[in-house]
């Protein structure tokens, strides 16, 4: 035996890891290499780590023994996905003899694709990391193998005793009507709200801000608040180190991208929604009802007990026109979704109330404009503001959820190498190096540990927010919404005709209610097997409309007194435990 490998059995000895082949010691010595140069730091002992990668080695050589050599999976292109590719994919490699070709592609791609597998039985991935925005989909089509199922069944072999799904802190955005995990959570990010807290800092602009509007300059905790200080960087400071600055930023080309401003939670930021975590029940924040079984689609319009098109969700269109319009540099008009995120971190942007924090590590850079000399950010995040007509128990934003998802027509053991695969780049051993590179937690143990307790200050409130019991307001789209990828598309089509001035926000909020009831009529006739939609008989608003519940009757008083917070008084609320 080589020295090296002799190390490395005592140290599994010393760990009360079982003797392996001669093969899988080979592969343990790679795992040493990948501890040593990639994952130095993680939430387990080394002895743990150790433990874990040899059941990995184990699991890989019965894979191989069993005919598999190469899983091909799909991801979007985010940081975290474009580091699992380049990275992680040649680690598992190294450690289990599979090969992992791990493609990257656009979001609307990807669910494009992945739609058409379900619907036609293809075979195109082994495995996919979806969002959970389609865990209505999954469920009702029967397509996608429930986790909860195949880890108590066929996938058992293959499941990591050290999985640890208690430490997920998104499994109740991946789970179904009928209690079962369909997902495994592999990035999360929010949308928050962001300022340049050295603006907010200012002596003099605090002082203008006050006498103009009469309150202090802070943190929004209302949509008026937002605007007042959107319309004082905009229009009455103007410009700030010879830099021309707006106190807004969003996008409005006509595109997919724009759908997603909308139906990751901006109806429910108004309150157009019921209370209920993770999404409002029985009126969700795409304004769908269901049923009291909690699962069977009734309408999105107003007419049949919806609330895509009542008063709250038409003032939160209204307002992002207006807004984009008025405060956002001229050219976000024909922006997308990518074209906007970076341009924060350039240094003429004051506030932005819908930012994702996908966008946190690029903002991060040494030498934008947007970060001092020293690497600390000059920007903060905090809660993004809430409409008129929010109340307390709301969906609060949107946390997006990349889970990985498996068809049912997938072979078997490529399957198993698929899922061994997606625990892998979710591990312990894996997953705090992933933060740190990514920031997009999803695990408490990673959020907890030290190294983020040590560098919170690098992140602009992040850690604090992950931290604070207020993240569980911020959920992905939930299960009301019955074919997300037919569904999402018709909110860009729709919400494209206000900001053209084609329709009034009333006649485009309509429109996409009509169009969401005719998908959910559609579905109906399709003899969908597992909660079909059941559309409510349509009935005049004034009998729909309450102040009890959604659909929300329209308020006397939709511009209140601007409300602002300090943001240390927030942070020192999150770091207390408290929401605020």
């Amino acid at each position: 035996m080589k020295p090296l490998a002799r190390t490395l059995a005592r140290a599994l000895v010393c760990a009360g890891i079982a003797s392996t082949s001669l093969a899988a010691r080979s592969d343990m010595a790679a795992a040493q290499r990948w501890l040593d140069a990639e994952f130095k730091v993680s939430s387990l002992s080394r002895a743990q780590q150790l433990q874990e990668m040899d059941w990995f080695v184990r699991a890989g050589e019965s894979l191989q023994q069993r005919g598999v050599r190469a899983i091909r999976v799909v991801s979007e292109d985010i940081a975290t996905h474009n580091y699992e590719s380049r990275v992680l994919a040649r680690a598992f490699e190294d450690i289990t003899g599979i090969a992992v070709t791990h493609e990257i592609t656009s979001e609307g791609a990807l669910v494009d694709q992945l739609y058409a597998d379900m619907q036609s039985g293809g075979h195109r991935y082994d495995g996919w990391i979806s969002d959970s925005d389609l865990i209505g989909t999954h469920y009702r089509y029967g397509a996608v193998i429930p986790l909860t199922d195949y880890m108590q069944g066929s996938g058992r072999e293959f499941t990591n005793p050290t999985l640890d799904l208690a430490d997920f802190i998104g499994l109740k955005f991946t789970t179904a009507p009928d209690g079962k995990l369909y997902q495994l959570p592999d990035q999360q990010f929010a949308n928050l709200y962001w300022f340049r807290a050295d603006w907010f800092a200012r002596k003099d602009l605090q002082q203008r801000f006050e006498a103009r509007y009469g309150y202090p300059l802070g943190v929004p905790l209302n949509w008026t608040a937002y605007e007042d200080i959107a319309d004082f960087f905009s229009n009455h400071v103007k410009e700030i180190d010879g830099v021309r600055v707006y106190g807004h930023m969003d996008y409005g080309k006509r595109d997919p991208s724009l759908g997603w401003r909308f139906t990751d939670a901006w109806l429910s930021m108004a309150g157009a929604a019921d209370k209920g975590i993770p999404n409002g029940l029985p009126v969700d924040e795409w304004g769908i009802r269901v049923a009291p079984d909690q699962c069977t689609p009734v309408g999105a319009s107003v007419a049949r007990g919806g609330a895509t098109n009542s008063p709250p969700a038409v003032f939160a269109l209204t307002k992002f026109v207006d807004w984009l319009k008025a405060y956002a540099p001229p050219e976000a008009m024909q922006m997308t979704f990518n074209d906007a995120g970076p341009v924060p971190g350039q240094g003429q942007i004051a506030q932005q109330i819908f930012w994702y924090t996908a966008f946190t590590a690029a903002l991060t850079q040494p030498g934008i404009a947007a970060v001092n000399r020293d690497g600390s950010p000059k920007w903060r995040m905090a809660p993004s503001p809430h409409g008129p007509y929010w109340k307390t128990g709301m969906q609060n934003g949107y946390q997006d959820v990349g889970a990985w998802t498996f068809l049912r027509s997938t072979p078997p053991n490529q399957l198993h190498a698929a899922w061994l695969y997606a625990q892998f780049v979710t591990s312990k051993t894996v997953s705090l190096r992933k933060s740190m590179v990514g920031l997009t937690f999803i695990r408490e143990s990673d959020i907890k540990h030290p190294y983020f307790t040590q560098n919170a200050a690098r992140y602009g409130g992040l850690v604090e927010f992950y931290r604070s019991p207020a993240r569980v307001a911020w959920t992905p789209t939930g299960n009301n919404v019955p074919d997300y990828p037919r569904m999402a598309p018709l909110w860009w089509a729709n919400v494209a005709t206000a900001l053209s001035g084609e329709k009034s926000p009333q006649a485009a909020m309509d429109a996409l209610a009509s169009a969401l009831d005719n998908v959910l009529a559609g579905l109906q006739r399709s003899g969908m097997k597992r909660c079909a939609p059941r559309l409510n008989a349509p009935l005049p608003a004034s009998q729909r409309l309450s102040d009890k519940g959604a659909p929300w009757r329209k308020v006397d008083l939709e511009q209140p007194r601007g409300e602002t917070i300090p943001y240390e008084r927030l942070l020192q609320a999150w770091k207390e435990g408290r929401v605020q």
